[in-house]
């Protein structure tokens, strides 16, 4: 006997249909202004891409409100920042520019979600929207928008993410030993790792 769901009749014969049409209206094509309000005081996204393969990649990105430009109610556009420059996300989209992006605000228990297409820009005119502390990003994702969405609170309530409940009481695990393990780092080396990569941030913010 087989256990796995393999099609939607299966799947809705499983956990049946949407509890209400509210469910499947509240998706439209463009930015609401509650949307639009949403997004403007959200500091962080996450941003999910995949190549031609079906390869996924997904992507935290962030930084201080309004660092996302609203040029309309169909056009979101994202400052691409320094980071280690293996350039998953930007690589996926030139390559297949389906993506879709999560808005998050930290102590709020409701997300905007938006599915759409992006591409890859390094446009002046759209460079100049993202200038902090005198610098320019080198380029910027174009999303244009197919579907946004309103996501309901469960997730951050069954999680409590942001209560101090499951905060942890140990050390969490750094960047490079979250890597030593694969790479065969001694403790020596991941701690070189670990300063080097506290130092990049603090030199190439943005």
């Amino acid at each position: 006997m087989s256990y796995e769901i393999s099609n939607e009749v299966e799947l809705r014969r499983h956990l049946g249909e949407p509890i209400h049409e509210l469910v499947v209206a509240k998706s439209t094509d463009s930015l609401n202004g509650a949307m639009r309000r949403f997004i403007a005081l959200s500091p962080f996204a996450v941003l999910a891409t995949h190549d031609t393969d079906g390869a996924s990649d997904v992507s935290p990105r962030g930084d201080a409100p309004g660092w996302v430009h609203m040029r309309d109610n169909k056009t979101l556009i994202l400052p691409e920042r320094p980071g280690n420059k293996r350039l998953d996300s930007v690589l996926n989209i030139i390559s297949q520019p389906k993506l879709s992006l999560l808005f998050m605000i930290p102590g709020v228990l409701e997300t905007v979600r938006i599915n759409g297409t992006g591409s890859v820009s390094m446009d002046p005119n759209l460079l100049a929207h993202f200038r902090v502390n005198g610098k320019l990003p080198e380029l910027c994702i174009v999303v244009t928008i197919t579907e946004a969405l309103g996501h309901c609170s469960k997730a951050y309530r069954r999680s409590k993410l942001w209560e101090d409940v499951y905060r942890p009481t140990s050390p969490v695990p750094s960047l490079a030993q979250l890597m030593s393990d694969h790479l065969d780092l001694n403790a020596t080396l991941a701690k070189e790792l670990d300063e080097g990569i506290e130092a990049d941030v603090a030199e190439r913010m943005y």
